[in-house]
């Protein structure tokens, strides 16, 4: 197998551009990352349901911080506040967290790439603090939802 068929399968992928120690490309084999989430969240597990279906690999270790029985590189709380993944030893949270779970999946990993860019880093993180407003209205809503329509009087 090549090392393109290498990258298309999923066994890894490319730097170059985005490795600067080196000139041109290098192949580097996909390690496996961790992901805190919120397992109390419906619209967390939901999202992380998807993740857990494109992880085809088995590349993403999932840690849900609604079990007591969950470690916690940091204060549950804070923890619970962003989303967090560990990548290469290093702790990350917001979008470079969410980036760093994309590289870990191939269908997505263009994505994840991308955000290696600090413009486009930023961008994204501009993104997920506007999200992290509308949060608890979106849980609100999804609640609502599934409690069904409020009885007529």
């Amino acid at each position: 197998m090549t090392q393109v068929q290498n990258c298309l399968t999923g066994m890894g992928h490319w730097t170059g551009a985005l490795d600067a120690t080196r000139i041109g490309p290098k192949y580097v084999p996909m390690k496996t990352i961790t992901v805190w989430f919120d397992g109390a969240c419906p619209l967390c597990t939901r999202e992380i349901a998807l993740m857990r279906r494109l992880d085809r690999r088995g590349a993403i270790r999932f840690v849900d911080l609604a079990r007591a029985e969950s470690t916690c590189p940091l204060d549950r709380r804070e923890m619970l506040a962003r989303f967090h993944a560990e990548e290469g030893g290093h702790l990350l949270s917001g979008a470079a967290a969410f980036a760093a779970m994309w590289r870990a999946i191939p269908i997505l990993r263009p994505l994840g790439i991308l955000a290696r860019n600090r413009m486009i880093l930023r961008l994204l993180e501009r993104a997920y603090l506007a999200f992290l407003k509308v949060r608890p209205k979106l849980l609100a809503r999804m609640r609502r939802g599934k409690e069904g329509p409020a009885p007529n009087a």
